[in-house]
């Protein structure tokens, strides 16, 4: 690590099958551990010891792969979203490059100063105030004294904290200390940035005023962003590594086929009901027409611009004597994408008192939805006529999989004319 890059003055992180090895049993990683310096420190014990750039050492017991044979380059004004499912190796690989942790095969180069949010007040002395903390984060990253006495205001404004700079950080909400985190990392201009679901954390406005303000770092930097927010990723990122169980899945440039892949490796949802279950739903048939429709499945493949047909069958107890129903279109970041109402925008309204049934039958037709490809899941929603009572909500009553190959992140693909 920290070797010198190739002539591409651009490439600013050079990764190249790096893979990092764990123990599960404590009494063995610490056995194993000793073993492993002894043998480092003694050149005549190194015969038989593989060589991390070329050979993938054998995996003793209780050892695992957390990340390996990763490989990826990061140029300055580029930003790659590091995804995956928890456990899928993300945050190893972050504590690897920002030099926490020794890979034990491959080889990385960086280039350029270096700063890291990777856990939640990470970097920062607890017993110090938040100033002092700022000058200890810009000492490490090599800034004199000065020129963070000309950013202090900046950090301290873009942080919103002025009433609590001098205040220890012990004392921070875990909000107050992404935002002291974020501000330090954006005000000091690394030349690469490490950023571990930082976004997750705060309230919604400081999180669009971190977005927006990585928009104006690009230009300078090189960002590595880890994220579950799939909304988010698209925004910021220009590139995609999708990790499962510690190896990439998929590395390239197109953004929307690399969330796509990660949402294909979630699955669906299970079905969900609750509400006070005076109303139950059961699913006669759907499909993307009355002809097509099927009683066989409940997870339907469509193509863009198809259209949508349901048939649910209500059953509701003798306490309901009317109710409100409508069917929302989710995606797999649990948005509500689509709201299937009727012309009044309020839902249908059924009278089970004047029609003397407790029992109906709706029928939905859909004209084309213009969704992007990818999975969308259907609720079925029952409530009192003036919304005040949820009798029932179906959740994943049907699955959508509209099939294609994303070209954007948004949910909506609506035509227009241009002119």
């Amino acid at each position: 690590m920290g070797s010198h890059l190739p002539n591409d003055s651009d490439v600013l992180i050079d990764v190249h099958q790096v893979g990092k090895k764990f123990c599960r049993s404590l009494k063995r990683s610490l056995m194993y551990g000793a073993k492993d310096i002894v043998r480092a420190m003694n050149p005549l014990l190194k015969t038989g010891i593989s060589d991390s750039r070329n050979k993938i050492p054998e995996l003793r017991k209780d050892e695992f792969w957390a990340i390996q044979n990763i490989s990826f380059q990061l140029r300055r004004g580029e930003c790659v979203g590091l995804i995956g499912h928890n456990g899928a190796g993300k945050s190893t690989l972050l504590k690897v490059l920002n030099g926490l942790i020794k890979p034990d095969t491959g080889h990385i180069r960086m280039r350029g100063r270096v700063c890291a949010l990777i856990e939640l007040g990470a970097g920062f002395n607890p017993i110090l105030t938040g100033r002092e903390n700022i000058y200890n984060s810009g000492a490490l990253l090599g800034i004199r004294k000065k020129e963070i006495d000309e950013k202090l205001d900046e950090i301290v404004a873009f942080s919103e904290l002025d009433q609590f700079i001098d205040m220890p950080v012990q004392n921070y909400s875990s909000g107050m200390k992404v935002r002291l985190g974020f501000a330090v990392a954006i005000q000091m201009e690394p030349d690469i940035l490490l950023l571990d679901e930082v976004l997750a954390v705060g309230d919604i406005a400081f999180r669009h005023k971190c977005v927006n303000a990585m928009a104006g770092i690009l230009s300078k930097s090189a960002v590595i962003f880890v994220s579950h927010s799939m909304p988010q990723v698209a925004r910021v990122c220009s590139q995609i590594l999708l990790m499962d169980h510690g190896k990439s899945t998929y590395n390239g440039g197109n953004v929307g086929l690399g969330i796509e892949k990660y949402y294909s490796m979630c699955g669906g949802g299970e079905a969900m009901i609750s509400g006070t279950r005076d109303i139950q739903f059961n699913l006669i048939k759907a499909g993307t027409s009355i002809e097509s429709a099927s009683s066989t499945s409940s997870e339907l493949q469509i193509s863009h611009a198809q259209g949508l047909y349901i048939e649910l069958r209500v059953k509701a107890t003798e306490q309901v004597q009317s109710a409100r129903f409508q069917i929302t279109i989710w995606n797999m970041d649990m948005l509500p994408v689509v709201n299937i109402i009727n012309a009044d925008y309020q839902g249908r309204v059924v009278n089970f008192k004047e029609t003397g049934k407790q029992e109906v039958v709706l029928k939905i037709e859909c004209p084309p939805l213009h969704l992007n490809c990818g999975r969308y899941f259907l609720s079925a929603v029952a409530t009192s006529v003036d919304q005040s009572m949820v009798y029932c909500r179906h959740d994943n009553i049907v699955s959508l999989q509209v099939e294609g190959i994303s070209t954007t992140a948004a949910a909506i693909l609506q035509p227009a004319n241009w002119n």
